[in-house]
């Protein structure tokens, strides 16, 4: 085939442009070491040598892009949040208006197209100009973007704000020595970017360096390509641009810092509305100029673009988790944030997962379900506000999957602000997670713990319908069997309470659960070990939220849910009851695309048998009648899908719980008093929620503080069944369910959800921790 005209052009010039160049840096090196004297043959001689010494290929680095993360809405995915170190999308060449290219070449090199990489002319001007101390002019469109190539290549390392001071300094210092070397006003610099720009003609076409320019140039603050510069300045895309846009954008190119159109006339007051962005207009103007001077446009269209005044729509596009706060997502922004941040898949390093989060360009497709996420925030937020006198108040709502661990809603009753000063009502704090997990340090779980009780109960032996001795009395520790772990025993006798008086007598472990009598589980736990509590609750994945601020303890109150655990770890074993007593760990990510539009690998889901089939499906079976017989029955929407779960309450109503799972999905709400209002001496004193009474938005009765999870659960589960509709859950083990010494008939079929209730207020939750701190 033969070789094109354009192509033996570009190759004559790549040559005819280095002959030159090299005659040009004698000249440059001879200027610039010996300006008092003429330049001799033998200098320029020196200076060829010294010239084609110098590398010649320059790396082109994968330029910082915008990450983004997707939930879905119905089929469709939404982006919910945008991350960037420079905000900058790349775009190829016919996504861009034609009047850009035109502006640019125009403007910045008009010879770009016949020229062999450098402007020699102008680079011999400048070259000569430098006698004087500066080196000035003579860039052209190759020699910029490879100064641009260079100066983004010191922005790649990312200064470690976690390292000391000592190694901090050393990386500021090679960052501002990196700028120095790409930029800095030397003759040494501007040589090796003309061999560099020699070597880019060679292997790049025109196009191709004219579009890399347009993508790397920065357009002021954290804007980054035409792109980005379109959106943010005009609200258009780069192809949208119309004339006088256009001329704007490459005037900008000039001098960003001080022609941007985006700042008032305090901060910029060279260009700003009150001098209708005079500064830029003039450079705008000039650009015009040379479009017309050079036959890009027409006089007529010359003459109307000038007239046109500079109108910006400026768009922000928000980095960070804030922007997801248009959908209720900023909590579960900040987890998918902190698992990238963290997680090994992204990134070897923490400065690998940073470099590759902030600059990779990256499409995140996550679990939630904006759907569900709204009913959930809906009714959360109906019955809780951020803010309540006189209390800390605090809820959240957190949904997975059951058999994925897949995360579908997490909500909370404040606005997430990650500002470091948030106002009133805002936080950055997720409820629903552990410490580490940009979460808090737990709450108390109150009898939601007790669906362990039975595990280890079950497990040692003993059935659902043995009866036990539920009369309140104290306790001994030393009634407490234990071996194999270190119990946090304080000598002090453990007076157990429960809600209700009249609670007590002999029951069996069955109308203990459903009626959460914290007397039967506290005689319940001298008859098995309290090892076996804790290791059936940690083989489910239960754990501390903060380990080092409240480590896990095993002593005798732990039965009724002195530990404290996150929303999320409940739900996550709470699923294992309706899955087999399989437990599978959440996750928040369905996949990652790469800029290059690769799919990386991202967490999954871990699942494993934590507890035995038929131990799993008798605890359900436990946890059914709470539903449909016990205290959790007003939270049922009883709309045919069968269901698991189990309140707590601890004192004083300070953390009020419901966990719940079907076959498909789990879910667990907490609402509870934080910290409350301090008395004289600055201690925290938590208000009893048993007294407070929350009202819904746009009226109805008020519900009491202990109950309102109730009405809050509600219309999330019934969201839940209508997304994900369960089936029947699995029918217990006669042999857990009677002592061998009494008769076994049949087991009722809990799967089957008797008819609902008529509309009364919720039965107050039982299982307030005798011990409990709140």
């Amino acid at each position: 085939m033969p070789v094109s005209y354009e192509k033996a052009r570009r190759v004559l010039g790549g040559f005819l442009g280095f002959v030159a160049l090299s005659v040009v840096a004698a000249v440059v090196l001879t200027v610039g070491v010996m300006p008092a004297i003429a330049v001799t043959a033998k200098a320029a001689d020196t200076g060829v040598s010294a010239f084609n010494g110098l590398p010649e290929f320059l790396k082109i680095p994968e330029l910082d892009q915008t990450s983004t993360f997707y939930a879905t809405q119905g089929s469709t995915e939404v982006p919910i949040a945008t991350f960037y170190a420079q905000n900058r999308v790349d775009v190829a060449w016919g996504d861009v208006a034609p009047v850009v290219k035109d502006a640019a070449v125009a403007t910045e090199d008009p010879r770009f197209y016949e020229e062999g990489g450098i402007d020699i002319l102008g680079t011999i001007r400048g070259a000569l100009s430098s006698a004087s101390g500066s080196v000035q002019g003579g860039s052209s469109i190759t020699q910029q973007y490879v100064k641009n190539v260079l100066l983004q290549q010191c922005n790649n390392d990312i200064v470690n704000a976690d390292a000391s001071q000592t190694v901090q300094d050393a990386q500021e210092q090679k960052y501002q020595q990196c700028v120095q070397d790409a930029a800095g006003i030397t003759v040494s610099r501007k040589l090796r970017e003309m061999r560099y720009a020699v070597g880019l003609e060679k292997k790049y076409s025109k196009d191709q360096i004219l579009m890399g320019y347009l993508n790397i140039a920065g357009f002021g603050g954290r804007i980054y390509g035409i792109q980005a510069a379109a959106e943010y300045y005009f609200g258009v895309s780069a192809k949208q641009l119309s004339l006088p846009q256009a001329a704007t954008l490459v005037g900008m190119l000039n001098n960003p810092s001080n022609l941007r159109i985006d700042q008032d006339e305090k901060t910029n007051p060279g260009s700003n509305a009150k001098n209708k962005y005079q500064a830029t207009l003039d450079r705008r103007n000039y650009v015009l100029s040379r479009m017309l001077a050079n036959g890009k446009i027409t006089h007529a269209q010359y003459s109307e673009a000038q007239k046109t005044p500079i109108t910006p729509k400026i768009t922000p596009v928000e980095s960070g988790c804030m922007s997801a706060t248009a959908y209720d997502a900023g909590f579960f922004c900040n987890y998918v944030q902190t698992i990238m941040l963290s997680d090994k898949a992204f990134g070897a390093t923490s400065a690998d997962r940073a470099a590759l989060f902030h600059r990779g360009g990256l499409k995140v497709y996550t679990t939630l379900n904006l759907g569900l996420q709204k009913t959930a925030q809906a009714s959360l937020s109906s019955y809780i506000p951020p803010t309540r006198q006189g209390m800390d108040l605090g809820g959240t709502n957190v949904s997975m999957q059951v058999g994925t661990g897949r995360i579908v809603n997490m909500v909370e009753n404040r606005k997430y602000n990650d500002s470091g000063t948030p106002p009133a009502g805002t936080s950055a704090v997720n409820f629903a997670t552990d410490l580490g997990y940009g979460g808090s340090a737990g709450f108390q779980t109150g009898s939601s713990f007790k669906a362990f009780d039975l595990v280890a109960w079950l497990e040692s032996g003993h059935t659902l319908y043995e009866r036990v001795n539920a009369n309140q009395h104290n306790f001994n520790e030393s009634e407490f069997p234990q071996s194999g772990c270190t119990p946090g025993y304080d000598g002090i006798p453990w007076q157990v309470f429960n809600d209700e008086s009249s609670e007590g007598g002999y029951l069996s472990v069955m109308q203990a659960t459903e009626d959460s009598v914290n007397t039967a589980f506290a005689q319940m736990g001298t008859e098995m070990d309290l090892c076996s509590v804790s290791n059936a609750a940690k083989a489910l994945g239960v754990h501390s939220a903060s380990p080092g601020t409240n480590p896990w303890t095993i002593n005798p109150t732990m039965l009724i849910g002195t530990n404290y655990i996150s929303p999320l770890t409940m739900a996550t074993a709470y699923a294992a009851f309706a899955n087999k007593g399989v437990v599978c760990t959440p996750i928040a990510i369905d996949k990652v695309i790469g800029n290059d539009g690769t799919e990386l690998p991202v967490p999954k889901t871990t699942c494993s048998q934590a507890i035995p089939a038929n131990i799993a499906a008798t605890v359900g079976f436990a946890l059914q009648h709470v539903m449909t017989n016990g205290t959790a029955y007003t939270a049922n929407p009883f709309d045919g899908v069968p269901i698991l779960g189990k309140t707590g309450t601890t004192d004083g109503a300070y953390d009020n719980w419901l966990v719940t799972s079907t076959t498909k999905v789990a879910s667990a709400i907490w609402i509870g008093n934080i910290q409350g209002v301090r008395d004289a001496n600055g201690v925290p004193q938590k208000t009893d929620m048993h007294y407070q009474y929350f009202q819904p938005k746009g009226g109805g009765y008020a519900v009491q503080g202990n109950d309102v999870k109730f009405s809050v659960m509600k219309p999330i589960i019934a969201a839940l069944d209508q997304a994900y509709p369960g089936g029947a859950l699995a029918q217990p083990d006669n042999s857990l369910l009677y002592p061998k010494y009494y008769f076994q008939p049949s087991p009722p079929k809990a799967s089957t959800p008797p008819k609902a209730p008529p509309s009364t207020p919720g039965k107050p939750g039982k299982g307030k921790p005798g011990k409990g701190n709140g």
